[in-house]
């Protein structure tokens, strides 16, 4: 349903994509995962058509964003990070609205407001003005009017940010359904845990490349190993740089087999400087432990780069 070949795109001086490749077959999720200035949000806006690649292409359902938008785009529904819904329409006017952009007309447009609707707990909304709403019932909003024309291509960014419990299990939900109908689903977020309850497959992507691709259980065989992560104030004191530690800024992380033995002989080697120490976590086999050991970053880190 997407292929995705070769993308790159630049900002001046800045590389936000390095040549990105990326498929997503129709009935499947791909968790999109990265720290902020991966890359994530520009491939999202250049696969919806929104930006234009500096080099390669994009296809969805075969068709190229860039030669053939009028066949392309109406395949894909987008949600962005940014909540975009009309404050003075109503639940039903906005999701009427964008369906109708969307080339529903009638029955069928009828239909598939109280569809998505429903899917996402808006029902009992409809009638009310979107300006009425909470943040959590505006968020559902947004990713309903996504997926209002009911689209091949499902391209979902950051959707569960500051969003309630009850929005984000819907949402997530909703993705589930998506897949299970055909729809292919690229879910890009900051939140591990989603993905693996979503089961997704999961891209990877750092400076601007995807790094690792895989099933979650794969991906964590293949590259998940415990991990001693330890901050300090100040930086990292030179006699904690042992071999094959990795230093980023005050943090610090040693692989290791052993974390309770590793973290004793550091201390050893530390002495008085022991008292820098802010914090140190073992970290286990998982999703997380995977991304830490691909990009040497956590996942809720925030990278000092602008975000893509």
């Amino acid at each position: 349903m997407l292929e995705v070949r070769g993308v790159q795109k630049s900002y001046g001086a800045r590389t936000a994509l390095a040549g990105v490749d990326l498929d997503v077959a129709a009935g499947t999720i791909v968790g999109l995962v990265g720290p902020n200035g991966a890359g994530k949000t520009t491939l999202v806006s250049i696969v919806a058509g929104l930006r234009r690649p500096d080099a390669g292409t994009v296809r969805v359902a075969g068709f190229d964003i860039v030669d053939a938008p009028a066949q392309a785009r109406p395949l894909i529904g987008l949600a962005p990070q940014d909540t975009g819904v009309y404050l003075s329409l109503t639940v039903r006017d906005n999701l009427a609205y964008f369906a109708g952009l969307a080339g529903l007309r009638g029955r069928a447009r009828r239909a598939s407001v109280e569809s998505v609707a429903a899917a996402l707990g808006l029902t009992a909304l409809l009638d009310r003005r979107t300006a009425q709403l909470s943040g959590g019932e505006r968020r559902r909003v947004h990713t309903a009017i996504a997926l209002v024309h009911r689209p091949r291509l499902v391209l979902l960014d950051e959707p569960t940010t500051g969003a309630d419990v009850r929005t984000r299990a819907e949402i997530l939900a909703m993705v589930r359904h998506l897949a299970d109908s055909g729809s292919a689903v690229v879910y890009s977020t900051h939140y591990l845990h989603e993905i693996e309850e979503l089961d997704a497959d999961v891209a990877v992507i750092d400076h601007g490349r995807i790094v690792a691709r895989g099933g979650a259980r794969q991906l964590v065989s293949a590259h998940g190993s415990t991990v001693l992560a330890l901050r300090f104030v100040d930086g990292v004191p030179p006699a904690a740089r042992t071999a094959g530690a990795v230093v980023n800024g005050s943090s610090l992380r040693i692989t290791t087999e052993d974390p309770g033995a590793a973290a004793a002989a550091l201390f050893l080697q530390l002495g008085d400087e022991a008292a820098r120490l802010r914090s140190l976590e073992v970290i286990h086999p998982s999703l997380e432990s995977v991304f830490l050991q691909l990009t040497g970053r956590r996942i809720a880190d925030r990278a000092a780069e602008p975000a893509s």
